[in-house]
C-alpha cells in the first residue's frame, strides 16, 4: 500500500505537468504563393476549441492579422495543426465558382518563443505553417519560400487586360457623353445638372442653370479632360504590359 502511495506522488507531478503547460495566445496571418484564391480555418487537434481564421486570401495575395491562435510558451517535437481549407477553381460559363473543401495536419516547425503564426499555402497547393516574428521578406524568415508571392506571367497579363478593359470603357462612356453634349446640348445637360445637385451640389451653385452657356463649357472641359486622361493611361498600360 505505501508503495502504491509513493507512486502516486511520483505521478501526480508528471499529470500536473502536462495538464499545466505554459501556453501563449498569437496572431494568424495567411500567405498565398499559388494561383487558387482560399480560405482557412486552423484548430488543435487536441482542443478543437482553440481554432482561428477565417479569411479569404487572394491570388498571390497575402491576408491580415486575426486573432488568435494559442500556443506552447515552448516548442517540443509533434505539435501538430489542422488546417481546414477551401480553395476556388475558375468561374464555369453559368458565373459560378467551383470550391474544393479539404483539411491536412501539419507539423509546427521549431521556434525559441511562440510567435505570429503564419498559414502558407504554397506554389503546389500545398500547405504549411511557421511561428515568426518576421515577415516573408525579411532575412531570418524561416519559411522554405523567401521572399512575398510573386504573380505568374499569365496571372499579371489577366489583372492588365482586366484593368485595361475597365479604361477602355470609361473611354468610351466619356466620348458618349461628349458627343451627346455636342448633339443634344439640352438632354445632356439638364441629366448632368440633377445628377450633380445630389451627388456635387457646390457645383450647381456656380451657374444659373442647366443652360448656363458656362455650365456648358464645363461639362465640355470635364469630358475633354476626363478622356485626355484615360487615354494617356490607356498608353502607360500599354508601355508596360506584361
Amino acid at each position: 500500500m505505501k508503495k502504491i502511495i509513493l507512486l502516486c506522488f511520483l505521478i501526480m507531478p508528471v499529470f500536473a505537468a502536462c495538464n499545466n503547460i505554459s501556453e501563449t495566445s498569437v496572431s494568424v496571418h495567411g500567405v498565398n504563393y499559388s494561383d487558387q484564391e482560399f480560405t482557412y480555418v486552423l484548430q488543435d487537434p487536441l482542443r478543437p476549441s482553440n481554432q482561428a481564421g477565417g479569411e479569404t486570401i487572394g491570388r498571390y495575395g497575402a491576408g491580415g492579422t486575426m486573432c488568435c491562435f494559442t500556443l506552447p510558451e515552448k516548442w517540443r517535437p509533434g505539435i501538430k495543426v489542422n488546417i481546414q481549407y477551401t480553395y476556388y477553381l475558375p468561374k464555369k460559363p453559368d458565373g459560378s465558382l467551383p470550391e474544393i473543401r479539404k483539411s491536412t495536419v501539419v507539423e509546427l516547425p521549431h521556434y525559441d518563443e511562440p510567435q505570429e503564426l503564419w498559414v502558407l499555402r504554397n506554389v503546389d497547393g500545398s500547405m504549411s505553417i511557421v511561428s515568426s516574428m518576421y515577415q516573408p521578406d525579411h532575412p531570418k524568415w524561416p519559411g522554405k519560400i523567401k521572399g512575398w508571392p510573386v504573380p505568374s506571367l499569365e496571372y499579371r497579363r489577366e489583372r492588365w487586360g482586366l484593368y485595361m478593359e475597365h479604361q477602355l470603357v470609361f473611354l468610351r462612356s466619356s466620348e458618349r457623353l461628349l458627343e451627346e453634349l455636342k448633339k443634344y446640348p439640352e438632354i445632356r445637360t439638364s441629366k448632368s445638372w440633377d445628377t450633380e445637385k445630389q451627388i456635387n451640389p457646390e457645383v450647381v451653385l456656380k451657374f444659373k442653370g442647366p443652360k448656363d452657356p458656362n455650365y456648358i463649357l464645363y461639362l465640355k472641359n470635364s469630358y475633354e479632360e476626363s478622356i485626355d486622361e484615360i487615354k494617356k493611361e490607356i498608353k502607360n498600360l500599354n508601355d508596360s504590359k506584361p
